[in-house]
């Protein structure tokens, strides 16, 4: 298998203390929102028990009470799976200069702090990250 190397955008400096304070701010100001969206979605209930819910508000159409529940799902699950990123981001932050925060998983370079500012659990650089969409979603390395 042949892998070809992306070009990044920018291979700007390592993140000073500032603005990893900055960015640890965004993740938990995101986390809470979504945990609050959550929240409000599910009441707090397992998904098992949301969607049971959702089935039992009424009877009259099940076809769109069923189309409302897969849609109502869905959306909690994406939440969950940008929490679950988030989560991981704070790991890695957290870690300090022993950790990778900031840092391309592909190719190793910086982040750019503006790209870490907009999505601040990116994974990859804009290089990176555009080369694997562009092969539909798996990385140069070919992993998902």
């Amino acid at each position: 298998m042949t892998t070809l190397a992306c070009s990044p955008v920018s291979t700007g400096a390592a993140l000073d203390a500032a603005q990893r304070g900055s960015l640890r701010e965004v993740l938990l100001a995101r986390r809470q929102a979504l945990l609050d969206s959550l929240a409000l979605h599910t009441g707090g209930a397992s998904r098992a028990q949301h969607a049971h819910e959702v089935l039992q508000q009424g009877r009259d159409d099940l076809r769109e009470h069923a189309a409302d529940r897969e849609v109502d799902l869905a959306f909690t699950d994406q939440e969950r799976l940008e929490l679950a990123a988030i989560g991981q981001a704070l790991q890695r932050l957290e870690a300090g200069a022993e950790g990778d925060y900031g840092l391309c998983e592909d190719c190793g370079a910086a982040i750019a702090f503006e790209r870490l500012q907009v999505q601040p659990q990116a994974l990859r650089c804009i290089g990176c990250e555009t080369l694997r969409e562009r092969r539909g979603g798996r990385s140069a390395a070919g992993t998902l």
